[in-house]
């Protein structure tokens, strides 16, 4: 009696232990990290990055522990964009974070179902990317904004730094940009409205930068704007220090061309724009699909003023420009 029942326990120990070994190799089995890939046409490193990184630690992500950031830098040629895109894709990212148009592009030209989040991008709509802002469709969404609509607005602030301008030169470039028709139109009815002439310039690449900046100082423009494009943010520095030759203000998109040397940036906030890019990629993570984000257009617009630099160009900075200014670099 006493073997039979030491027999039964036998058995009923032995059935535990099959049950129990698969839960036990479940439980170890190790938890998959996230792999987030980071595209860009800018060279490494890209410091904007960084506001991506202090957004998703907001949110309880570490690098290199239950996130890993997977970076591909063009280093400003944009027809490596797409193979950059490829290799990531290859790679099985979990989510594509791009910070350009170009970058959004390539992403989807390389896939149609790993998410793609725009950390910034212009006109989406316009160039394929989205179906709308309120329903994007398809893998992508993100941040975006129509670069058209703050035309205007920049002639104007030019303006107003530089009361007696008479001539601004116009610089763009035609196919990083979505819409420069429609930009370029804007630009000109502002500039009619203030009695200013307006110089239109197109360049292709970096290498016509002289030139531009020569047929600048050749027509006697008082000041000069670009347009938002990837290549001039590649290419800021190159641009700031043209402007600071010819003594030319001016006035751009983006705040990292003043944080360069340049006058004043009037548009989004890339840094915000980053961190969040972050909450996207969170909610992606989570489950929820790309095609029900709406894409966001930023919710802030800044003005910078880099006074060193007005200074140095012998320019006397109105007080009300200065009190409309959300930051003065001294």
């Amino acid at each position: 009696m006493r073997e039979m029942a030491q027999t039964v326990c036998l058995v009923v120990l032995l059935a535990l232990g099959i049950l129990a070994a698969p839960l036990t190799s479940e439980a170890q089995r190790p938890v998959k990290v996230p792999v987030i890939g980071m595209l860009t046409p800018a060279p490494a490193p890209h410091p904007i990055f960084e506001a991506f990184r202090q957004g998703v630690h907001a949110l309880g992500y570490l690098e290199g522990q239950n996130i890993t950031l997977e970076y591909r830098f063009a280093d400003g040629r944009f027809d490596q964009l797409s193979d950059l895109a490829a290799a990531l894709v290859q790679r099985q990212v979990d989510v594509l974070v791009t910070d350009t148009t170009d970058a959004a592009l390539a992403a989807k030209y390389a896939t149609q179902t790993i998410p793609i989040v725009m950390a910034t991008s212009i006109s989406p709509v316009e160039r394929g990317l989205v179906d709308s802002l309120a329903r994007p469709g398809g893998n992508v969404t993100g941040l975006a904004f129509q670069p058209q609509e703050l035309m205007g607005k920049r002639v104007e602030l030019l303006r107003d730094a530089m009361p007696g301008v008479t001539r601004i030169a116009y610089l763009w470039h035609p196919t990083t940009t979505a819409g420069p028709a429609a930009m370029l139109q804007e630009v000109e009815r502002a500039a009619r409205a203030l009695g200013v002439q307006l110089q239109s310039l197109e360049v292709q690449g970096p290498e016509e930068f002289d030139r531009a900046f020569a047929a600048m100082t050749q027509e006697h423009a008082g000041a000069f704007m670009t347009i938002p494009s990837a290549v001039f943010w590649a290419h800021r520095t190159q641009i700031v220090d043209l402007a600071t030759r010819h003594r030319l203000p001016g006035l751009f998109p983006e705040r990292e061309f003043v944080e360069a040397g340049g006058l004043m940036p009037y548009g989004p906030s890339l840094w915000e724009s980053f961190r969040r890019a972050a909450t996207f990629v969170d909610k992606i993570l989570k489950g929820v699909k790309p095609a029900d984000l709406p894409v966001e257009q930023p919710m802030k617009l800044e003005l910078v003023i880099n006074l060193k630099t007005a200074q140095a160009l012998g320019l006397t900075m109105p007080p009300v420009l200065l009190f409309q200014a959300d930051e003065v670099l001294q």
